[in-house]
């Protein structure tokens, strides 16, 4: 019986990739580097702000203090950004209302860095319908490692045969696969079908609230 779904955020819960990408624009820019346009962050995102910095910067420029530097400089550009251009995906908000009445736990995990994530789901999602929101910590600890995935688990004291993880990347499935849980892809988000596949999606949905009709049947 599925008790609980851990969520992605960014390409699963909300569209944020303008203010994402055009915040990296703007440092590169800064810089005096080129800008990328959309389809670069589509698969340049996904896995925390340093790994995106080393992708987006030139390859002769990926030396470790500038990609500090130009991490420092990402987060605060988009720390006012960050609800310019950003919305729920169409049916986010009918999902997670039918899941909290269902008594289903709900849970967040995201690369995106914890005080980024949490302003965000404040704005923008139901807040106090989710029992966790986690993002990267002090440690640096981030997904595909299963370790946030796994304290989100043991702290629900909920079996991980109960669980769903619901993602939009690489990433997320892999997340999933390390982490013992049933990994949901779905294709409204940064990639395709073909890449959630090929990295252990157990099912794929096409639209939020078929996430409904999935719990249901594997019940």
């Amino acid at each position: 019986m599925i008790r609980a779904v851990m969520f992605d955020l960014d390409g699963t819960l909300l569209d944020t990739l303008a203010d994402l990408g055009e915040s990296m624009n703007a440092v590169l820019q800064g810089h005096g580097f080129a800008a990328h346009d959309m389809a670069f962050y589509r698969h340049a995102i996904g896995n925390g702000v340093p790994t995106l910095a080393r992708r987006a910067l030139p390859e002769a420029h990926g030396d470790s203090p500038t990609v500090e530097q130009v991490v420092s400089q990402m987060k605060q550009e988009y720390g006012r950004r960050w609800k310019t251009k950003t919305r729920p995906y169409d049916g986010v908000l009918e999902l997670l209302s039918a899941l909290d009445e269902g008594d289903v736990f709900l849970a967040i995990l995201t690369n995106k860095p914890d005080d980024a994530a949490q302003n965000v789901v404040r704005h923008f999602l139901p807040y106090d319908r989710f029992a966790v929101v986690r993002g990267v910590l002090s440690d640096g600890v981030v997904k595909p490692e299963p370790a946030g995935a796994l304290a989100i688990v043991a702290a629900s004291g909920i079996p991980r045969a109960d669980w769903l993880y619901v993602g939009d990347t690489n990433t997320d499935m892999q997340t999933a696969t390390n982490a013992g849980l049933f990994a949901v892809g779905c294709t409204w988000g940064f990639r395709d079908r073909d890449e959630l596949l090929s990295n252990g999606a157990d099912a794929i949905i096409d639209t939020p609230l078929e996430l409904l009709d999935l719990a249901s049947g594997l019940k």
